[in-house]
């Protein structure tokens, strides 16, 4: 698995069955994780962040369990930033640039334009083995009362 934001001083990681109640949990842990590290709800990406995150880990359990029994979820941080990646053993690696095609899913399309509209970014890593890969989201931090803060 690939881990790009290694430079951020906390880590945590979540593994899960690739099943619906994946979501649940794994927004209930991201809560935990951002209050852990002092990023409460009134920072602007809080609402988005569980949201980009409930799509994409819908999306690895609906699309990829079939040949991915656990999906992950890592999480980085520090204190001007926060990312996180979804990974699951599927090889499939969808385009995180394209617009939604009528009749098709709009979860990443919404995933790219709340991560875009933060000024974040998005990329997908495969793993060495190509048999797999991670959905990666950075987002800048700007804390209530901090320079810069909206």
């Amino acid at each position: 698995m690939i881990r790009p934001h290694d430079s951020l001083p906390y880590h945590h990681v979540l593994t899960l069955p690739a099943m619906g109640s994946a979501v649940r949990i794994a927004r209930e842990t991201t809560e935990q994780v951002l209050a852990e590290w002092g990023v409460g709800p009134q920072e602007p990406c809080t609402g988005p962040v569980l949201l980009i995150l409930s799509e994409l880990v819908a999306n690895s359990v609906r699309h990829a369990a079939v040949l991915s029994p656990k999906v992950t979820v890592i999480f980085a941080g520090g204190p001007d930033a926060f990312a996180f990646g979804v990974h699951d053993r599927h090889p499939y690696r969808p385009a995180l640039y394209t617009p939604a095609v009528a009749g098709a899913g709009r979860g990443l399309a919404t995933v790219m334009e709340l991560t875009l509209e933060l000024g974040g970014s998005a990329v997908v890593r495969g793993d060495a083995d190509e048999g797999g890969k991670s959905i990666w989201i950075t987002l800048p931090l700007r804390r209530a009362g901090a320079p810069g803060a909206r």
